[in-house]
Formats: structure tokens, C-alpha cells, sequence
């Protein structure tokens, strides 16, 4: 389920889990990310995986240090076996669901990090422990977009 409005500040919101088609990364460091995300698409488009909605990625770990990474799309239906591309291994999962706390990002992905640090002050300021965390890229970036209009929705799993 993806939340038509955008979150102009951090709100509660409940989503329900979604099944998905993943690329599941351990130790990932942020530098290490964009040719990871490159590699993760182009096994998911290969996979056969029926896409049900935008991409996403899931982040447990401190993104300063070393962190797991699942990179990967909403399914209609849930994989039933894995499917290896390469290197890669395209599994069954899901987009995690239920209380989430959550705001929206519209800009480049350069500038990801400012709407990460209100969202997180947000947290603390409510008190709720830090968690698993998410990005789904509402807006489908290519070449030819303005990176300035690209919508990306942030959540905390709460």
C-alpha cells in the first residue's frame, strides 16, 4: 500500500506488509550503494518477479557503519523459489508493514540525509526506540527526470 499524499512532516502512519520480490545485501557500507542498487535492479527486471508497485529498500544496521540492505519491488504474487542472476539471488520477502513513522522526501537523492535526520529527531523527540527503516522511490528516476522532482517516502518501522 502506498500513501497517496505526501508526509510534509513525521506522521504515524499503518501500512500493511506487502509481499515482494528482494536482492538481500549484508555489511553494505553507503559508499557501496549505488553500484549495489545498479546490480539489484537489473537482477530483480531479470528475475521475472511481477512488480506490484515502486521500489524500495530496507536498511537494518547503523547506515554510518556497516549495514544489511534488501533492495527490491511489491509483488502481486509471492516468489516461489528463488531465482539467481548472476551473482545475485532474488528471494520472496516482504515490505515490512504495520505502525510506521514516516515523511516524505522530495529532491535528489544527494539530499536524502537532511529529511533522514528531521525524521530521526522525530523519533527520539517521541521517544521510540530506532529500528529497521525504508525508502520507497514513488517517483521513478531516469536520466531524463529533474532529480529536484523525485519522491522518495521514508519510514521508520515503529
Amino acid at each position: 500500500m502506498e500513501i497517496s499524499e505526501p508526509l510534509t512532516e513525521p506522521t504515524l502512519v499503518t501500512r500493511e506488509a506487502q509481499p515482494a520480490a528482494i536482492v538481500r545485501h549484508r555489511g553494505v557500507r553507503m559508499d557501496e550503494l549505488p553500484s549495489l542498487f545498479d546490480a539489484g535492479f537489473a537482477a530483480l527486471a531479470a528475475s521475472g518477479a511481477q512488480v506490484n508497485g515502486p521500489a524500495f529498500a530496507v536498511y537494518n544496521g547503523d547506515p554510518t557503519e556497516t549495514f544489511d540492505l534488501d533492495i527490491g519491488f511489491p509483488v502481486a504474487e509471492p516468489l516461489a523459489d528463488t531465482v539467481t542472476v548472476g551473482d545475485l539471488t532474488v528471494m520472496a520477502s516482504e515490505l515490512p508493514g504495520g505502525e510506521l513513522l514516516g515523511l516524505t522526501h522530495v529532491g535528489s537523492y544527494d539530499t536524502l540525509s537532511s529529511s533522514w535526520a528531521v525524521l530521526a529527531n522525530a523519533m527520539l523527540e517521541r521517544g521510540l526506540p530506532m529500528s529497521a527503516f525504508f525508502e520507497v522511490y514513488v517517483s521513478e528516476p531516469s536520466p531524463t527526470v529533474d532529480p529536484a522532482t523525485l519522491r522518495t517516502d521514508l519510514y521508520f518501522v515503529v
